[in-house]
């Protein structure tokens, strides 16, 4: 339809008055479509100022705006840029149906496909794609979305035989789920089996008093006896060990937070109209992404922040907000990448998103030619450039900047010891973010232990799918399937084969498999502007199949292939292969990864041990579950130069990073307070029973989900999301969504244990109560008929009815602090 074709429309649909026939016109607020296009060649940057300037004419002579977004957010960031134009006194609607007939602006949450102006009833529509160009959208895939997230103690995955660690009790080895009848209560019990056949039955309501165990060795660890002393005493010992540690990150952390750095300013209008540019909607976890990156930014503590999520999860948009709001404050930036080739791709990426802006950007690489360097090198001092994409070149002495004020790195694990070094100094100096799918071990030692700052972005894309992976030796047969099934679909294909020395000779051979593919070779020694071309080949499609080295493991983002084969697999890293599958996944389409074995392969323990793991996780989001797996492979070994791998096998990874925090706490000079993990006894069935859901693992993990929730809103969440996958919930499903909404208040005051009998309830509080001394006295005063203490920390609460039922206990608990 031309968009000034006039068309009919029923008025009532909009708000306004019945009219015959009446007619509006495609268009919106402009008398010219072209006027739709917001960028101001002169200002350099996009600009609202014409959008703002019809709102305003049009409300001036009493008519309706209605600007369209889909989501409240982008509805909120349109209503604060019109305000900071001198255009307010709107307001957000949510529907079409919700559109008051009085005059004014508004802001409608809504789906509309174009704006009209129907000037007849003095209605003018303009949508958000017509403001900041179309966003692709997908539909939601219903696969159990949530159902991978990444925890430190992921119970997802977790097998019969598995060692986890129990806090009081020790290291033990899990022994299933079961349903049992205890007390005439049927309930779901974690088993944990101890040394000398002892088991130990968890209720599942409380599965967050475990955690996987993950040691600093290969050896399986000792099972603890149920009920003896050495545990308290193994405890103790690594509690000691810890103490050289906690004071040098005392230390570490008075470095960064009295060492003077440059604190941003908050995101404005500028900020706001740069984020409604982004073509996709924003995950929650981008958004609490940007939010811990802007609040660093902001203080005047120099930002260390790692970002940590999967490949295509949205990474790179995050690092762009960073980077504008750098460039905004006149500061520069600097992108460090691993491979010539991700530097390339980065800046491509990066230049059409911030170009509008009027941000002048530059890339060095080896791709370029020394005068081209030069002439960068000397943009830089200048402030000429505002940011530059780079290798480790960027490290080198002949480069400096005006004002630097930000730094990216991407997969700092990828570069060398003497990058590492380089680095080190810019984090006492600028904001530093660093994004990585799969962290190394000492970066999540790291992180996991405060000295580095941790977002996870765990949230998938809607329309990825996971990539289906398949082990196998090296079949000619199977190969030549693989790339024809491939090219047949319009796709392309990654051949990795790591040697330069016989990689034309494999190309040759994959040449003779599948004659009627294109073929083309890619590696790091090659020219660089033989590279440069072969890749521009791929990226343009006029190749079928790249036979490639391990150059292309970073960052690539090449959404038409999606079959990768990696030759002697065994060979490689875990870390690294999981990149290279990476490559593979970024569309809507299905990727598949051949993982091929050596010739006569004869596997480590550990190599076995990561070709399992590559097989296990292969699920979407799956990079932290792979670099924890890594983790417990490699051995946490050394921590900031203090060897305390023992320590670490005794207790377990986590226990033993708690047991650090616990410490520098102690020195910092602040209360440390065990998490109240209360327990909850009632006549009540609460479990999820089998015949509702069938599946072990899926019950397992949504008690794990359960027992980790913080917030009212979150059980209500999950309430929805269980009854969306396996139909109404039965009585049994209802009172655990309760418990676990009791459970909540009890932890909010500070209260471990609740006993129900008898028409009262017993509570004991932990003796760093939440509960107001003043207010506990004047319960008991008032009322001795209904409270009544028991001893120093037991309080009984007297109950109407003999058999209390769920939402009288939360109303009882309640009543405690005057809700």
């Amino acid at each position: 339809m031309n968009r000034r074709q006039r068309i009919h429309m029923d008025p009532v649909a909009v708000g306004g008055p019945a009219t015959d026939a009446a007619r509006f016109e495609v268009g919106g607020l402009f008398d010219d479509p072209d006027e739709l296009d917001v960028r101001l060649a002169s200002k350099g940057r996009v600009s609202l100022a014409p959008l703002a300037e019809k709102t305003a004419r049009r409300l001036a002579a009493g008519d309706r705006v209605v600007l369209v977004s889909r989501t409240e957010k982008q509805a909120g960031r349109l209503q604060e840029i019109l305000e900071n134009y001198r255009v307010g006194g709107g307001r957000i609607i949510h529907g079409w149906g919700n559109l008051p007939a009085a005059a004014g602006l508004y802001f409608c949450v809504g789906r509309l496909s174009t704006g009209f102006a129907w000037p007849e009833t003095g209605l003018y529509v303009v949508t958000e794609d017509e403001i900041f160009g179309a966003k692709r959208r997908h539909a939601p895939r219903r696969s159990g979305a949530g159902e991978n997230g990444v925890r430190w103690s992921s119970f997802g995955r977790i097998r019969p035989g598995d060692f986890v660690v129990h806090e009081d009790h020790g290291i033990g080895r899990y022994g299933g789920l079961v349903t049992m009848n205890v007390d005439d209560r049927i309930n779901d019990f974690v088993i944990v089996e101890y040394a000398g056949n002892d088991r130990l039955y968890v209720p599942a309501d409380r599965l967050g008093v475990l955690q996987l165990y993950a040691g600093a060795d290969e050896q399986n660890p000792r099972l603890d006896q149920l009920g003896g002393r050495s545990w308290n005493t193994v405890k103790a010992k690594a509690g000691k060990s810890v103490k050289k540690i906690a004071r040098q990150l005392v230390e570490l952390y008075a470095l960064r937070m009295h060492r003077g750095g440059f604190g941003f300013s908050p995101p404005d209008n500028y900020f706001s109209e740069f984020e409604a540019t982004f073509e996709h909607e924003e995950t929650p976890d981008q958004v609490k992404a940007i939010e811990d990156i802007l609040g660093d930014m902001m203080s005047e503590r120099p930002m260390d922040r790692l970002i940590c999520g999967d490949v295509g999860f949205g990474k790179t948009e995050v690092a762009l907000r960073a980077a504008f709001k750098a460039v905004s404050d006149g500061k520069q930036v600097a992108v460090l990448v691993p491979t010539t080739l991700l530097a390339e791709q980065h800046y491509e990426t990066f230049r059409p998103r911030l170009e509008p802006f009027g941000v002048r950007l530059g890339v060095l690489s080896r791709f370029k030619s020394r005068a081209e360097q030069a002439e960068l090198l000397a943009r830089l001092r200048s402030g000429a450039v505002d940011l530059v994409v780079g290798t480790h070149r960027l490290l080198q002495k002949d480069v400096s900047f005006r004002d630097l004020g930000l730094l990216i790195v991407d997969e700092e694990q990828r570069f060398g010891v003497k990058q590492k070094e380089a680095l080190k100094k810019y984090r006492t100096l600028v904001d530093v973010l660093a994004i990585t799918a799969t962290p190394v071990p000492r970066t999540l030692h790291m992180s996991m232990m405060g000295v580095r700052d941790l977002t996870v972005i765990e949230t998938p894309p809607r329309d990825r799918f996971s990539i289906e992976t398949y082990l196998s030796s090296y079949d000619e047969g199977l190969i030549a399937g693989a790339l024809e099934r491939e090219v047949a679909r319009g796709g392309q294909v990654f051949f990795v084969h790591n040697r330069v020395q016989n990689i034309e000779a494999v190309a040759e051979s994959l040449r003779r498999l599948v004659p009627g593919a294109r073929f083309a070779v890619a590696h790091g020694q090659m020219k660089e502007r033989d590279l440069e071309r072969t890749m521009r080949t791929f990226l343009s499609r006029d190749v079928d199949v790249l036979v490639c080295t391990t150059i292309i493991d970073s960052g690539l983002d090449i959404p038409s292939a999606n079959t990768i084969i990696i030759n002697e697999v065994d060979r490689m890293g875990l870390a690294q292969v999981y990149q290279l599958r990476g490559r593979v996944g970024r569309a809507s389409e299905k990727a598949y990864a051949y993982l091929l074995l050596s010739n006569g392969a004869n596997l480590s323990r550990d190599a076995e041990k990561r070709l399992q793991a590559l097989m296990d996780f292969s699920h979407l989001g799956a990079g932290l579950h792979l670099a924890m797996h890594d983790l417990k492979i490699r051995g946490g070994g050394n921590i900031l130069g203090f060897a305390q791998s023992g320590h670490i096998s005794a207790v377990g990874y986590e226990l033993y990073v708690k047991l650090i925090e616990r410490a520098v706490a102690e020195l910092k000079g602040e209360e440390w307070h065990e998490a109240v993990n209360p327990e909850i006894n009632m006549s009540l069935p609460a479990y999820l029973p089998g015949t509702y859901i069938e599946d072990t693992d899926l019950r397992l993990n949504i008690y794990r989900r359960l027992s980790h929730v913080r917030e009212p809103e979150e059980i209500s969440a999950m309430a929805e999301e269980i009854a969306d996958r396996f139909g109404p919930p039965p009585g049994e499903v209802l009172n655990l969504l309760e418990i676990m909404s009791v459970r909540l208040l009890l932890k909010e005051q500070g209260i471990t244990r609740l006993d129900v009998s008898g028409g009262s309830l017993l509570l004991t509080f932990a003796p760093h109560a939440a509960m107001d001394p003043t207010r506990l006295v004047a319960l008991v005063s008032d009322s001795p008929h209904r409270f009544r203490m028991r001893s120093q920390n037991k309080l009984a609460i007297i109950m109407p009815s003999s058999t209390p039922d769920l939402p009288a206990v939360k109303e009882a608990l309640c009543s405690l602090t005057g809700r």
